[in-house]
């Protein structure tokens, strides 16, 4: 891995690692093998270390296919990203295509990840939300600048994607429990447990609920028997505390800016849980 990467996210998401990025590289294990993340989000903490070997998931499929074409047409992607515009009826107009099955299906690819990150760069607040249908319901940001698609950055993680030996899957975490092995080292950031309903776990059609935190857990359980190290990140909720109460657990501050509710921004508790 690359400590002294240069990296840096693409895509603003909803529980993003930039601001923890000291606790968790000063929390990983002392080496691995292969770096596998199954929540993989923005990538905040891949692209930091920039491993040579690495395997990345996501349920989110239309950010995974943003990945691949990022890594296979950059040149494509930031040709098609300049006939975007920041003006509220483009925005609507391109947020809306996904109402429309039939036509959304006959989108090109690279047409497909130009308007995820475009979405993702004037969406209110950054905020990647869809419906119960998969449908993008975020509203227009009314950001002020106008929408430049920074080249250079998709440019840097295209070119790291084709170097380095980088297995980029979709779907559910679960399809990677008899994947990882050991010299690996999993890094888990799963949507946050939240106390009440005014949490947002909503990246994805089916959201997550508690029941799937315990399958999560189930999973730490069997990398730990495998002798599989592991990272989990989560919010430092009493469940979450308890669910993980036979591992090490270390508390740390954040903020997050990202809520679809005002009052759910701002400073939190969240823990860094490893069996190491």
């Amino acid at each position: 891995m690359n400590l002294q990467s240069n990296l840096l996210p693409l895509l603003k998401w909803a529980g993003g690692k930039r601001q923890l990025l000291p606790h968790l590289i000063q929390g990983l294990p002392k080496s691995f093998e292969r770096y596998c993340e199954p929540f993989v989000g923005g990538g905040a903490l891949l692209f930091a270390l920039a491993p040579q070997k690495a395997l990345i998931n996501d349920v989110n499929e239309e950010l995974v296919s943003f990945y691949k074409v990022v890594k296979d047409h950059p040149e494509d992607l930031i040709s098609c990203l300049k006939e975007f515009k920041n003006e509220e009826e483009f925005f609507y107009k391109v947020r809306n295509i996904d109402l429309d099955v039939k036509a959304f299906s006959k989108l090109s690819e690279i047409y497909k990840a130009a308007r995820t990150y475009y979405l993702n760069r004037t969406c209110f607040n950054g905020l990647y939300r869809v419906n119960r249908k998969g449908h993008f319901n975020s509203p227009y940001g009314h950001r002020k600048e106008v929408f430049i698609p920074a080249v250079e950055r998709i440019l840097a993680i295209s070119e790291y994607l084709n170097k380095a030996d980088i297995t980029i899957c979709s779907g559910s975490y679960l399809n990677l429990a008899n994947v990882f092995k050991e010299g690996d080292f999993v890094y888990l950031d799963p949507p946050y447990d939240v106390e009440s309903t005014s949490g947002f776990t909503n990246y994805s059609k089916n959201g997550f609920s508690r029941e799937d935190q315990k399958s999560l857990k189930l999973l730490c359980d069997s990398l730990t028997e495998k002798n599989i190290n592991f990272m989990l990140s989560n919010s430092s909720t009493d469940f979450i505390l308890d669910l993980y109460r036979d591992y090490s657990i270390q508390k740390v501050n954040a903020v997050r800016l990202i809520n679809s509710k005002v009052s759910c921004r701002g400073a939190v508790k969240e823990v860094i849980v490893t069996n190491y």
